[in-house]
């Protein structure tokens, strides 16, 4: 807005110019006699002068209305990069001024051992960073892979590996109804919080009110959590943020959710969830918050 102000004062500033010498020269005029002829000769003067002031009127006017438009126009440069989206482990470059996802060529070195991180297959790694360079590596098969399996490395917790207690058989025929009652127990947390969003909210009151909805609706809403990128599936790269925490807690974590993919397509539908968690698949509704105004169907 003040720019815009400024180029109206100079444009004015500009014409009361114009004018001022028009009228100086009218003065000058005034004062001196003349005849016929010369009046003549003044009115085509003075006509030929209007006509050039007329002009630089003009290209004043249109200089003006130039530096205005690029003030309130300005020609912003987009990065394609900035809207491309890659994942974990790659980077987005352009090539022949066209983005591309590529593998990120290198990672900060870390001498912070707070900084490693433990994989699935119990593998300590420098960084996450590393972890999904490797992963990109393996999935593109690159040369720097070290194992064509690496394409599905996933971080299981951060810190160093360490060994943990084995998951039992009785542990483990437990940990679904264990695992049920935590979803509800955080579910219900959060909406005391006031952090769930007003659909899960609504789910989490039937929970409550229904004990029939209580353990399917908070499967569901954790599933619909978990699913970052709305496909209807959680990846094992999507488990971290239920694995990671647990881990530690729970020993039989790892294995309950390695057991929920039971195709082994490195990703777990609602049904293959609902299925871990021992819950009836008609109960499984999909109710994600993100599609409800689609009609809810079950996913397998």
């Amino acid at each position: 807005m003040r720019s815009t102000w400024l180029l109206l004062c100079l444009g004015l500033l500009a014409l009361t110019l114009v004018r001022a010498e028009e009228n100086e020269i009218e003065d000058a005029l005034s004062d001196i006699d003349l005849d016929e002829n010369d009046e003549e000769f003044l009115l085509l003067l003075e006509e030929k002068n209007k006509n050039h002031d007329v002009e630089r009127e003009n290209e004043i006017a249109q200089k003006l209305a130039e530096a205005q438009h690029k003030l309130l126009n300005p020609v912003v440069e987009v990065d394609p990069c900035e809207t491309m989206f890659c994942g974990a482990g790659r980077i987005c470059q352009l090539n022949k001024g066209k983005p591309e996802c590529i593998c990120i060529p290198e990672c900060p070195e870390e001498s912070d051992t707070r900084r490693h991180v433990c994989t699935n297959k119990n593998e300590t790694w420098s960084s996450d960073c590393a972890v999904y360079q490797q992963r990109c590596w393996c999935d593109i098969k690159a040369e720097g892979c070290r194992d064509p399996d690496n394409a599905h490395l996933h971080i299981d917790y951060y810190g160093a590996c360490h060994e943990s207690r084995t998951c039992d058989g009785e542990d483990l025929k437990d940990f679904p109804r264990r695992m049920r009652d935590w979803l509800f127990n955080v579910m219900r947390d959060l909406a005391e919080r006031d952090e769930l969003t007003d659909h899960y909210m609504q789910m989490e009151l039937e929970a409550e009110t229904n004990h029939s909805r209580r353990w399917s609706n908070a499967a569901v809403w954790k599933w619909c959590d978990l699913d970052g990128d709305t496909d209807r599936s959680v990846s094992r790269h999507e488990l971290f943020p239920i694995r990671a925490p647990l881990v530690s807690l729970e020993h039989c974590i790892a294995p309950f959710l390695e057991s929920c993919d039971s195709n082994n397509d490195h990703r777990i539908t609602l049904i293959e969830w609902g299925a871990c968690l021992e819950l009836d698949a008609e109960d499984l509704k999909e109710r994600c918050d993100d599609v409800q105004k689609a009609a809810p169907h079950l996913l397998g």
